[in-house]
């Protein structure tokens, strides 16, 4: 896994070369579509969430999550005449969103495949296959297949017409080395390791385009460091669950260091602190009002969560070695999971 991580600037710059001439067959595909439909689980659900996210708010179409079950096991049939459904995938190989997007396309939807394996089944059912260049991934907790997928998110958004300036993108293989060497050499990382080796759970929060990330970082703390971490965003957080959190239930935020959500995640955190629990950071909008904070990238919002993602990368890593686990090969996870 950690190696892994390390190999993501290269991996991204890679993907990039790839996709970004394929902008145009995306605009192809998708004329005359006026939603998205997105296909995913586990780690690609999260890119999806983040996918979401970015086409709704800078390429103006409504943007949604498929559940595959409607199409898998209640078999129903649905006008989706004008969509776009997206399946997005590490292997290709899960059937159950081989069989959604090809539910999709009998609906009526265009479709584009986002996946590691050029030669993969969803990459051959797909109008478009949108291949990721993450290489070979070993570990079971997906690191650089994830971040590639984000970036062919972005370069889908870009395709669909978001006025964004590519270059920005350009920018992130470069944020994730430097990101990856300041983690790792931030005292900070270690504290949080020590601090979160000690409690049974915590809180992992982020809105908007930060959102995915939260949900992502939740779910490696859970496969990989078998810690009870929830996903939530701060809005959601408010409602209710933050009763949970506590002095033996921290809350890690996620923020870009920029954009309309981070006012609320810096008073989130002044909250948890309020109430005597722990509040550590990803991102330099927060430094002064968590008990810990990592480095963040110095990127636009927009591409923001494919640096966010990093340190906390190296946190599961970490904290899964400091537990005695093996964050390589988590109990009862495979690298290929078929649901129905």
């Amino acid at each position: 896994m950690r190696t892994e991580i390390g190999e993501q600037p290269e991996a991204l710059r890679r993907t990039l070369d790839c996709l970004l001439p394929r902008m145009s067959d995306v605009g192809l595909v998708a004329r005359g579509t006026r939603q998205v439909l997105f296909i995913a689980r586990g780690s690609s659900d999260n890119a999806a969430v983040y996918g979401r996210y970015l086409i709704e708010s800078e390429a103006g179409r409504l943007a949604t999550l498929a559940a595959p079950s409607i199409a898998t096991a209640y078999r129903t049939k649905l006008d989706l005449s004008g969509v776009l459904a997206v399946a997005i995938s590490q292997s290709g190989a899960t059937e159950e969103i081989i069989e959604t997007l090809d539910w999709a396309a009998g609906c009526g939807a265009r479709t584009v495949a986002v996946t590691n394996a050029a030669r993969s089944p969803l990459a051959e059912l797909a109008e478009v296959a949108l291949i990721t260049e993450a290489g070979e991934e070993l570990a079971v907790p997906a690191t650089k297949t994830y971040t590639t997928q984000l970036a062919a998110v972005a370069v889908l958004a870009l395709g669909l017409g978001a006025d964004l300036d590519q270059a920005e993108l350009r920018r992130v293989p470069d944020e994730l080395a430097r990101l990856v060497e300041e983690t790792e050499a931030s005292p900070a990382l270690p504290a949080i390791v020590e601090e979160l080796a000690r409690v049974p759970g915590m809180v992992v929060s982020g809105r908007g385009l930060a959102f995915g990330t939260a949900l992502e970082l939740a779910l490696k703390l859970k496969e990989a460091c078998y810690l009870q971490a929830m996903g939530l965003s701060y809005a959601d957080l408010l409602h209710g669950p933050i009763a949970v959190v506590d002095a033996e239930t921290p809350a890690l935020l996620v923020a870009a260091d920029e954009g309309p959500t981070l006012p609320g995640t810096v008073e989130l955190a002044r909250r948890v602190t309020g109430a005597g629990a722990r509040a550590y950071g990803i991102g330099g909008g927060l430094a002064d009002v968590c008990s810990y904070t990592l480095p963040g990238p110095r990127l636009p919002e927009w591409v923001a969560p494919l640096g966010l993602i990093v340190p906390g990368q190296l946190v599961t890593e970490s904290l899964a070695r400091a537990l005695g686990i093996d964050p390589d090969v988590p109990r009862g996870l495979r690298k290929v999971t078929q649901t129905r």
